[in-house]
């Protein structure tokens, strides 16, 4: 295989360690509009592999905002690299096909970030350069990641994401600190040729690029549980939960809450029983016994709460077929009992609001997060928000 080291710069654009780029960043930071630059260069990185730009540029401005992953990088220590970005599409499928903006918006919103998502074709030059400007300001956050076509810059390969480092007011330019820093160094490009470059669709979604716009959010990610699908397959997940599901729960006349939970658990499809999963464990020893214990921790929590002996009643209580989806669940998931009960938890309230009012009522009380242990308030937190950043991102779209 033909191997290459780095790209030329394009004319267009100003490396950022020219004398020019130097002096351009030295007259943006007396114009006060590089502060947000020095908390990205702390954190600023080369994506791990040649599909990774969103998951780099989302690592550089996590750890950026100063947001605890909650779990464990290496060793004892907690720190954003892409292994952990995780919980919206696998690895693999991101190291094969990349990022839409829609999934990195996914992403970002399941590790902590508050995001705001600005499509090409919904937003204008002018509201980009106010993201910029407040962006450039402050060393805080926000922090803005611009996707965008490399083509339109005189550059090779075509869709890319980078963080915005700065901007120089007297000349309409920011600063791209590129990620993929084996091919381009961080460099200066005109406002509105990034602009113009965010235009091109993007194949995959058939719509154009734009930028994201994030801040640190409320709440880190401390969750031992994750979603394992990915969005495209979440339509399938939504759809059901939404519509069949609610339906046929209610088509079963259950009377008590057990007979609601195996009216839920008979007519699961392998999509949703699929859903759920502990997060992988750590390779070595030393990393793998905090996660143990917070996973031991958390389950025995589940099993404090009113709900879970409906649903393991309801799940020893008869006999499901062999190679059904319940089975399978049942079968190779290590606490099948407390992951059921945290599934349940986690779904949409319309989940069951086709049930006889008192019941729903009664079933609504046991689900209520005043009503659970602190870590599963927590776990189920996280989990429904990740089925609503992944509703998001599947059925709208940036």
């Amino acid at each position: 295989m033909q191997s290459f080291y780095r790209r030329p710069l394009p004319i267009s654009l100003v490396a950022f360690s020219s004398a020019e780029g130097r002096a351009l960043f030295r007259e943006a930071l007396d114009d006060g509009t590089m502060e947000g630059y020095f908390p990205l260069a702390e954190q600023f990185h080369t994506q791990a592999e040649p599909s990774f730009c969103g998951l780099g540029a989302l690592v550089v401005v996590l750890n950026a905002l100063a947001i605890d992953p909650g779990r464990a990088w290496k060793g004892p220590w907690r720190w954003y690299s892409e292994e952990l970005l995780d919980c919206c599409r696998p690895l693999d499928a991101v190291k094969r096909d990349g990022l839409t903006m829609s999934q990195l918006r996914c992403l970002a919103r399941c590790n902590g970030a508050e995001v705001e998502s600005f499509a090409a074709d919904r937003s204008t030059l002018a509201e980009l350069r106010e993201h910029v400007l407040a962006a450039s300001r402050a060393a805080d956050g926000p922090h803005v990641i611009a996707a965008y076509s490399r083509r339109v810059f005189g550059q090779t390969g075509d869709g890319h994401y980078s963080p915005i480092g700065g901007y120089h007011r007297g000349r309409d330019l920011v600063l791209l600190l590129d990620v993929a820093r084996f091919k381009y160094p961080p460099h200066w490009v005109p406002l509105a040729l990034l602009w113009e470059a965010m235009a091109p669709v993007d194949a995959i979604t058939g719509r154009p690029r734009g930028y994201l716009v994030l801040r640190r959010g409320a709440q880190p990610d401390t969750s031992i549980c994750r979603l394992t699908t990915e969005p495209e397959a979440f339509r399938a997940v939504a759809t059901e939960l939404a519509g069949a599901l609610p339906e046929a729960i209610a088509g079963a006349l259950p009377g008590t809450i057990e007979a609601v939970m195996e009216a839920f658990f008979a007519r699961l499809s392998p999509a949703v029983a699929a859903l759920l999963a502990t997060r992988p464990e750590a390779t070595s020893s030393d990393e793998a016994a905090p996660q143990r214990e917070r996973l031991d921790a958390v389950m025995a929590e589940v099993r404090r709460t009113a709900l879970f002996e409906a649903v393991r009643c309801a799940l020893e209580g008869r006999a499901w077929g062999e190679g059904s989806a319940v089975q399978r669940f049942l079968d190779e998931k290590e606490h099948p009992f407390e992951l059921a009960t945290l599934l349940v938890l986690a779904c949409p309230q319309t989940l069951f609001t086709r049930l006889p009012a008192a019941l729903g009522a009664r079933l609504e009380a046991l689900r209520a997060p005043a009503e659970l242990p602190p870590a599963v308030r927590a776990e189920v937190a996280f989990l429904a928000a990740q089925m609503s950043a992944l509703r998001e991102s599947c059925c709208h779209p940036a």
